[in-house]
């Protein structure tokens, strides 16, 4: 039997914590897994002693949650459905980045594989969704390339914004409306802590003032 819609999102919230966390076998705390997912910690609690019951996570009272190997390869293919189809939207039916999000979270639960697999296809088997986020392959294996964000990357050298680590739809029409979206080539101009702004020049060297927070969240690669 497939999992649940509630299974699959408590895996691919672990998930993501853990991918953003960065350390090996570091445990998601309940508190932070109940705030993804908008429950009481009570909640997320019992779901996923639920979880660790089947096998899906390692739970430690008091401690948090990681995922099992089981766990971990359901969580990327559900990963790996949401980013296709966000980029499914993007590419075939034109609709913006900023609202793809929400719409791939209810599709991703209905895509059977061979759908996902067949859009895969059409769209050229790509690497990344729309924001730059890594695609997980059908084996549910997922390549995490080491990037710059804007806070740390040299200043006046060209590089290729990359990623966008936030989805938040008023965010991703800012950036988009400043043409600051993934492939386009950029540079920062300057960096001003103490005025919490960093100046960010696109292509055609018109600057773009962005908050030192909102810089954290594009990332970049040099560009080739």
């Amino acid at each position: 039997m497939a999992p649940s819609s509630t299974v699959e999102n408590y895996l691919k919230a672990i998930y993501q914590a853990e991918m953003a966390h960065g350390e090996d076998d570091a445990l998601v705390p309940m508190g932070r897994l109940a705030n993804a997912l908008g429950v009481v910690p009570g909640t997320a609690t019992t779901m996923v002693k639920a979880l660790a019951d089947s096998g899906l996570v390692r739970y430690e009272p008091y401690a948090g949650v990681r995922l099992t190997p089981a766990g971990q390869k359901l969580a990327a293919l559900v990963l790996r459905r949401h980013r296709l189809i966000e980029l499914f939207l993007v590419k075939v039916l034109d609709m913006s980045w900023a609202e793809v999000h929400d719409e791939a979270e209810r599709l991703e639960h209905a895509a059977s594989d061979r759908l996902i697999d067949r859009i895969d296809a059409m769209l050229g088997r790509p690497a990344v969704d729309p924001h730059g986020d890594p695609i997980p392959d059908p084996d549910g294996a997922i390549a995490m390339p080491r990037y710059q964000s804007l806070l740390t990357c040299p200043l006046n050298t060209p590089v290729v914004l990359t990623r966008v680590t936030d989805q938040d739809a008023a965010f991703l029409r800012f950036l988009e409306s400043h043409a600051l979206t993934p492939g386009q080539s950029i540079r920062v101009a300057a960096r001003d802590e103490a005025a919490d702004h960093v100046q960010v020049c696109v292509a055609s060297d018109r600057p773009v003032m962005i908050g030192m927070r909102a810089a954290a969240k594009l990332l970049v690669a040099p560009r080739s």
